[in-house]
This record gives structure tokens, sequence and C-alpha cells, in this order.
């Protein structure tokens, strides 16, 4: 049965660029479907110098609920935002806005929750574990964030852009001020969860963001990219004996939360996933 699109329709907005790698109409538009919730996701690709001109007016649409935000608009969306939550102020980016029926807008960041949610179904906590992230952009932050509010035990960033992990660094102090956290360096050796919150792996030829001869196969792969289900680093990864987490999981582990957020009724990620429509072309 396919969704019926009426004048009553509220839409959710996925805005970000390109949009070839975008998973989440796959998962939300066939749960709406099923549980005959009049909402879809729509894909909106906007380049970065155009957004704020296009943010601004597309929350002039009367039946607009929110909006996902993703790469390269999760930073600049912050300061569009009316009010934000406590993890949009660490990591400094935003995944989610909802409208308020005053016509504010409001933001947080789901990618952290997601991600750390979906290392513990695998048996993989972040409590009391090392960790190296590798991206200190805003899936990057939010992960750190995540991470920090399980009770990491040792976590390591790195970013190309050093003043990026910098201030990554002393934001997540201020807030976790016990936390031990180290910077400069993509060396995965010694890590048991490794992370590439990086675009690499999402074109063809992309470098690994790590040297995987360096990582023990003890050690936890976790990847955010999704435009495809197993990337160069997470192959790589699998054929050293590692347990790995593909981008998508992040998603459905973090759905639920993002329903709530924008007043929908949730559900759980193993609805999602049974419910899913997902194609990696």
């Amino acid at each position: 049965m396919t969704q019926v699109i009426s004048g009553y329709t509220k839409l959710i907005a996925h805005i970000g660029w390109p949009t070839g790698s975008f998973k989440a109409p796959m998962i939300f538009n066939p749960y709406f479907e099923k549980e005959g919730i009049d909402t879809l996701v729509v894909p909106m690709g906007c380049k970065g110098e155009d957004y704020p001109e296009f943010f601004k007016s597309l929350f002039q649409l009367q039946n607009i609920t929110g909006a996902l935000i993703t790469m390269p608009h999760k930073v600049s969306t912050v300061d569009m935002l009316d009010e934000v939550s406590t993890s949009v102020q660490v990591c400094g980016a935003c995944n989610a806005v909802r409208k308020e029926a005053d016509g504010r807008l409001v933001g947080d960041m789901f990618d952290g929750q997601g991600f750390v949610r979906g290392l513990a179904r695998k048996g993989r906590p972040a409590k009391g574990a090392s960790a190296l992230i590798v991206g200190a952009g805003g899936v990057g932050s939010a992960i750190a964030v995540a991470m920090a509010e399980a009770e990491v035990g040792r976590l390591a960033l790195y970013d190309t852009r050093s003043e990026a992990t910098e201030k990554l660094a002393d934001r997540l102090q201020q807030f976790f001020p016990k936390l031990s956290i180290q910077v400069g360096s993509n060396d995965p050796a010694g890590f048991e969860i490794v992370v590439n919150a990086t675009p690499m792996g999402m074109e063809p030829g992309d470098p690994l963001p790590v040297d995987v001869e360096r990582i023990s196969k003890e050690t936890m792969v976790g990847e955010v990219v999704m435009k495809q289900e197993e990337t160069p680093l997470l192959r790589a990864a699998q054929a050293k004996g590692c347990l790995t987490q593909i981008g998508t999981d992040m998603l459905f582990e973090q759905i639920p939360a993002y329903l709530e957020f924008l007043r929908l009724p949730t559900t759980s990620a193993e609805n999602l996933r049974s419910l899913s429509r997902i194609r990696y072309q």
C-alpha cells in the first residue's frame, strides 16, 4: 500500500547535500504508512551557500513539523534556532529541529545517542572503554558527548583540522572535567572502540581514516557513513576479525528519540528495521 499524500499531510524536511546517502526517508516513511501517521519525510538538497535563506523560508510553511539536519549543515543550524538542548551546546551541532506552535524553533542532537546505544546492543558498551573518534565535526562531536555521558574510560579525538579537535576537547572538558581526553593522533592501536566520524568512505578511492593494520582484532570499529552498508574501513576491519557497526545502525537506534522529540508516536529500533525499505543505490 502506497502512502497517500493529502492536503493535511505534515512535512518533516531532511536537509543536506548531497542527498544520495540519505536513508531516513526509507525508515520513517514505511513506519508512518504502517501506522497511519499522516506525515512524510522529504529529502531536500541544499548547498551551504543557500542554506540560511532556505532554512528561514522552509519554516514559514504552515504544514511543517520539523527537520532532520545532516551534512554539511549540522553546525551552521545552531545559530538559527531559538532554543537548544545541552547536547547541542556541548557539541556545537544540531541534527533535529522542531517547530513549536508559536513558531519558535527548538534544536537537539541524537547522532551520538544512536551510536552509543548501537554499541551497547552489540555487547560493547562505552562505559569504562577506551575510544578513538576520528572526525570532530557535527557527528563526531555528538558521539564524543554521548560517550562522555556514558562514562567512557579514555577518549581520543582526531581531525585533520587540529583547531576543531582542540575546541571540541575544551568544550568536553568544561562539561566533563574528570574525563581523560587526548588529541592529535589517529593511531588506533590500543583502543577498544574506533569510530570513523568523517565523510571518508562515501566516495570510491577515499583513503581509510585510520591504519587498519594497527587495529587489534578485539577492537569494535564503528562507521557513520551511510551511502553504502559496508565501507572499505568496515570490510578491512572485518577481515581482521573485528566486530563492526554500520552507519545505519546509528540511525535506527536514534529514530525512536527523534519521534519523541517531534511529538509523534514512537516505536522500537527493531520495529523500524523490520519495516524499513533501505537501498544503497
